[in-house]
């Protein structure tokens, strides 16, 4: 399974380098020079590319990290062999992924990958079926459960103790104490 660990931005500069929206919680680790990313294109994959007009560009398969930088509260990153701004352009949208197979589990208990998450049952204290967790969304506040419901409907739970006091990854299952009408939204 593919990690999603950050977008490409808008170009920086004329010598290549790129903003990156970073998804990840060690930006150091996967941004370090000579890490290899997967790419999965973005919204801009099929326009022209530098050689000339007409010319659909094809994001390559992977990107090397040159190097990294922070500038102003962003990272910044030059991969290998995007050597100007019009590369750079082509670039953006692109997600940048890591394969989950090579990322080592989290140290802490109370700290879980996504993929990890998606697909586990959902149920209230009680046992009581709520549905299964169908992905994640990283909100500015807290983390939120996407909670595919059994009618087909969805549900955000804040990924927050006191309303997911625990995670079976084991028994396959997040137990979910929602406050009433929370699952009424």
């Amino acid at each position: 399974m593919q990690l999603i660990v950050g977008r490409i931005g808008k170009p920086h500069g004329i010598r290549g380098e790129v903003t990156v929206e970073v998804r990840t919680d060690e930006p150091e680790t996967r941004f370090a020079p000579g890490m290899v990313l997967k790419t999965v294109p973005g919204a801009n994959a099929a326009q022209s590319a530098p050689d000339g007009p007409g010319v659909p560009f094809r994001t390559p398969d992977t990107l090397t990290v040159e190097f990294a930088r922070r500038h102003q509260g962003r990272l910044l990153v030059a991969f290998d062999g995007v050597l100007d701004r019009d590369v750079a352009e082509a670039l953006r949208g692109t997600l940048l992924a890591v394969d989950s197979a090579d990322v080592s589990p989290p140290e802490d208990p109370e700290e879980f990958h996504d993929h990890q998450l998606v697909g586990l049952a959902v149920v209230t204290p009680t046992g009581e079926q709520l549905g299964e967790v169908a992905r994640i969304d990283h909100a500015p506040a807290s983390d939120l459960l996407v909670l595919r419901r059994p009618e087909g409907r969805t549900a955000l739970i804040p990924f927050v103790k006191a309303i997911v006091p625990e995670v079976d990854l084991a028994g396959g299952r997040v137990v979910v104490d929602p406050p009433g009408g929370l699952l009424d939204l």
